[in-house]
């Protein structure tokens, strides 16, 4: 995983070095310990001068201040902080960290003028300053020492709820390596992260956290009977992989897991449907959603989740050899099943198919939810502000919504019903992998549902959101990890014991 920096809880202290961050509402006030360092210092004037009003994400510094010990003053600006929450909280962890910038250490006095300085507010911060502070360089053999986002190697929370911070930190930074490491993955070169190796690190991270892996190869993919996953995967010089994950944590031993599947297609040209070039190099993120399926899973062991949860991911890459799977084949799926391929670029729902149809079988969860940067069409209707949710039960779609709404990784339910099913319906075969132009990611939902029988099951499109990301306050990687702190606050709310 990437470095990181450093995390600690304190009584609050002024420090001797470094950089001091103090909190400001919008009126210019204090809590008690934050005034105690301004009130020497004149900050009423030096507020006026920098037209700092204490709005929130708003700041103002000044260097060596007269009589004190540390090297900078960031007064930091939250607004009406009665009104913040916990997202917010995390958001403004990175905002302060991207005001800290290239100090080596620094110190954040959280006391919150209007507000108690609660040990959950106080993690929350923490979460958003280790976020924003992965950064993927591990091939740029020239770093400068000034890159704007180069993150202090010590950060100090100086809170009273010291000792509680730091329990509730113990899951905050499982939930932050969780999605680090996604991010890592999702930022890997295709030429380095093949399905092979992108097994072999889900099978070495995952079992150092206690999570049972099983990596079923290609030869027990054929007698397994994956054929749509396999069709896929026949272009390729480099073999495919399932990776199998569980993590039995329940108080209640033999208790239905819940059920996470990833699409992992490691690159994808199209195959013989391929795709223009212009962009295609972003294509090494196509395994966005077994990224965070993997990273949701190291989380879950890390933070010792009492819940029992299973890991699903298919791992291929879709490439156009004279061995590719061509327009017009039919194949059959685990399911038994038969698919028209209409075009070979709507590939990942044909490895979500097999994948989900041996979840079913061999797990018998008690929900599925699958993620996968799907469809094009569902950045035309959302945008990256949201990923797409179709599920076929109620239940589980409000708590995906409800998730999102406190993570700030929100969903938006679309719609599925079976108008949309006939637009799938194949003269030749039981269905075909596409339905035309109109209800792109509709079709795309409808086809995955024909894989899950009655199980409760919601499917994620993550195509805006999980790679070539929004750069964020928390998140300035190309690969951002989504999903993660998502479907782990699911199961945290919900289905833990």
């Amino acid at each position: 995983m990437a470095d990181e920096p450093k995390i600690a809880f304190a009584k609050p202290a002024v420090p001797t070095a470094g950089t001091l961050v103090v909190l400001a509402d919008e009126d210019l006030a204090f809590g008690a310990a934050a005034r105690d360092v301004v009130a020497p210092l004149g900050i009423e004037r030096a507020a006026a001068t920098a037209r700092f009003k204490g709005k929130a994400g708003s700041s103002f510094e000044m260097i060596n201040p007269v009589g004190a010990g540390y090297d900078r003053l960031i007064v930091f600006g939250l607004g009406k902080s009665d009104k913040i929450g916990e997202t917010d909280w995390v958001k403004t962890g990175g905002q302060i960290l991207g005001k800290i910038g290239h100090a080596e250490e620094a110190t954040i006095l959280f006391d919150p003028p209007d507000v108690a300085a609660s040990a959950e507010a106080a993690a929350a911060l923490a979460l958003g300053m280790r976020l924003r502070a992965y950064r993927f360089d591990r091939y740029k053999t020239r770093k400068k020492d000034d890159e704007d986002d180069k993150a202090p190697q010590r950060l100090t929370i100086g809170v009273e709820a010291d000792a509680e911070a730091r329990r509730l930190w113990r899951t905050g930074k499982a939930i932050a390596d969780g999605v680090d490491f996604a991010r890592d993955l999702v930022n890997e070169p295709a030429n380095v992260l093949v399905p092979v190796e992108f097994a072999r690190r889900a099978e070495e991270a995952l079992e150092d956290v206690g999570v049972t892996v099983e990596v079923l190869d290609q030869a027990a993919l054929k007698k397994i009977g994956m054929r749509a996953l396999l069709g896929v995967n026949q272009g390729s010089a480099n073999e495919c992989r399932v990776v199998v994950m569980r993590w039995d944590g329940a108080k209640e031993a033999g208790a239905a897991p819940i059920a996470f599947i990833g699409k992992g297609v490691c690159f994808d040209t199209g195959g013989i449907s391929i795709k223009p070039a212009g962009g295609m190099e972003d294509m090494k993120g196509d395994m966005a959603g077994a990224a965070c399926v993997v990273g949701l899973m190291h989380a879950l062991a890390a933070r010792k989740a009492k819940v029992n949860a299973v890991g699903l991911i298919g791992v291929v890459e879709n490439m156009p050899d004279g061995n590719a799977q061509r327009p017009g084949d039919i194949v059959t799926s685990l399911s038994g099943q038969t698919i028209e391929v209409i075009n070979t670029d709507a590939e990942g729902r044909l490895v979500l198919s097999d994948v989900l149809w041996y979840c079913q079988e061999r797990f018998k969860p008690q929900a599925m939810i699958d993620l996968a940067t799907l469809t094009g069409a569902i950045l035309v209707a959302l945008g990256q502000e949201h990923a797409g949710l179709f599920s076929n039960d109620d239940t589980l779609a409000e708590r995906l919504a409800a998730a999102g709404r406190t993570t700030g990784e929100r969903v938006w339910r679309m719609p599925l019903g079976p108008e949309y099913d006939k637009l799938i319906d194949s003269k030749f075969a039981d269905m075909k992998n596409v339905g035309g132009r109109n209800a792109g990611s509709i079709t795309a939902a409808q086809f995955l549902k024909r894989f899950v029988n009655d199980v409760p099951w919601a499917h994620l499109d993550i195509a805006g959101t999980g790679m070539a990301a929004p750069q964020t306050d928390t998140n300035r990687s190309w690969g951002s990890g989504w999903g993660v702190r998502l479907l782990d606050r699911l199961v945290a709310e919900y289905y833990e014991g």
